[in-house]
């Protein structure tokens, strides 16, 4: 089977050591821990053949059982999420899906266009595929913590930064600009080829990583090409108590709409 055809698996990697927010994957959101807000979502991707939680925290896993989640314990030496994801896509119970999707623990909002479009970038022949939207605001332009994205002509990814890029040397863009494709936020979805996941994992970290703190940069310096499928729109993930209280605000929303609607 090819990886234009291939299967495609998707793992979610979810630990408790998150800095800004510990015990993030069980802290609770609208009731429930947000593992199980994820779980419940990334469970009705259409873009996925199947989906696994990988974890080392038995906590984690517990919960997942509950869910009726298959979940995977990892090893607790990982120090990324993309190590984690690259030990269950090496099992051999996984052996059979071509394309591996890392939809990170903190997404309860990642949506099917998403994945879709990072998938289809490796179909078409990327190592890797990834997901960008317009930036659309100059807070978030010139903020740290929105992880930005510069193109290559091809439409592959040429470099990210928490810097604001392409800087605009005459002035700050405008609203028009940076609802552009021009002024491009990453979005944390990742569609790997089986050989390019187990290469990423392999490489050691690299100065420009480092620098940044952007293990996408790793690829990228070693040379992978990482194609980005552009989305309207997307949704920030849970790093901090204030993310977290956004999110609760939105699922609440939802809730009461799908009692009140039906649907």
């Amino acid at each position: 089977m090819t990886v234009a055809s291939g299967r495609v698996l998707g793992v979610v990697p979810a630990r408790l050591a998150s800095k800004r927010l510990p015990g993030k994957p069980l802290h609770p959101i609208a009731g429930r821990p947000l593992i199980a807000w994820v779980w419940e979502r990334v469970a009705t991707l259409d873009a996925l053949d199947a989906c696994v939680v990988a974890t080392d925290s038995e906590a984690i896993a517990e919960t997942c059982r509950i869910l009726d989640a298959p979940v995977v314990l990892t090893s607790p030496a990982h120090v990324s999420g993309t190590d984690r994801v690259a030990e269950v896509a090496g099992g051999e119970e996984f052996a059979n899906y071509e394309i591996v999707v890392n939809v990170q623990g903190d997404e309860p909002f990642v949506t099917n266009e998403q994945v879709g479009a990072a998938v289809q970038q490796v179909r078409q022949g990327c190592d890797v595929g990834t997901v960008a939207t317009p930036v659309r605001s100059l807070e978030a332009w010139t903020d740290p913590a929105v992880v930005k994205v510069a193109r290559r002509s091809d439409g592959a990814a040429l470099y990210f930064s928490r810097a604001p890029i392409p800087w605009k040397r005459d002035g700050e863009p405008d609203e028009r600009e940076l609802a552009s494709d021009a002024f491009l936020r990453h979005v944390g979805v990742y569609a790997f080829t089986r050989r390019a996941l187990a290469r990423w994992a392999s490489l050691p970290a690299g100065e420009l990583e480092e620098i940044e703190k952007l293990e996408q940069l790793r690829p990228l310096a070693a040379g992978f090409r990482i194609g980005l499928g552009i989305v309207s729109h997307a949704e920030n993930g849970i790093d901090t108590i204030e993310d977290a209280r956004r999110a609760e605000a939105r699922l609440r929303a939802r809730s009461q709409r799908i009692i009140s609607t039906g649907r």
